[in-house]
């Protein structure tokens, strides 16, 4: 059996439906952060994207996202080793890493079900548009160290 595709090609070789295929839907990406500039530390909510469906953790307009959400980040091959916001667990942050998939991937499980079953999904996410912006800090479900820039020698 060969290889899968995600351990021979680099991100910038993938086909679209491979490079789609690599989002495990876990809706991470899709959440409000909070970002503390004194501290350094961003401040995830369980506030979604006003585009974002909560019951399938799915974008309801993937194709016009950019165009509807102003400052809705679009993840290229070229961008996704420098957005260190992203989840540690997405597959495209752990590739452009070197890293390898974890065992709940949906790619090796075959089920999207098991990134819930694995404690990383997006649940009981609220909708911006339900949240008012001064209320933002009472959603905030989890706080994480911002990643150290690396010095250049």
């Amino acid at each position: 059996m060969a290889d899968p595709f995600w351990e021979t090609k680099s991100l910038k070789d993938m086909t679209p439906a491979e490079w789609e295929s690599l989002c495990d839907g876990c809706g991470k990406c899709c959440v409000v952060l909070l970002d503390e500039t004194d501290t350094g530390r961003l401040y995830e909510t369980n506030v979604a994207c006003r585009l974002f469906d909560v019951r399938k953790r799915r974008c309801a307009s993937y194709a016009k996202r950019s165009q509807i959400v102003k400052d809705c980040v679009t993840l290229k091959p070229g961008n996704i080793g420098s957005l260190d916001w992203m989840p540690e667990t997405c597959a495209y942050r752990r590739l452009a890493r070197g890293e390898r998939l974890p065992a709940w991937h949906p790619l090796f499980t075959g089920t999207r079900k098991s990134v819930e079953d694995a404690g990383v999904a997006v649940v009981n996410a609220v909708s911006e548009r339900t949240v008012s912006p001064d209320d933002i800090w009472d959603y905030v479900v989890a706080v994480r160290p911002k990643p150290r820039k690396k010095k250049r020698r």
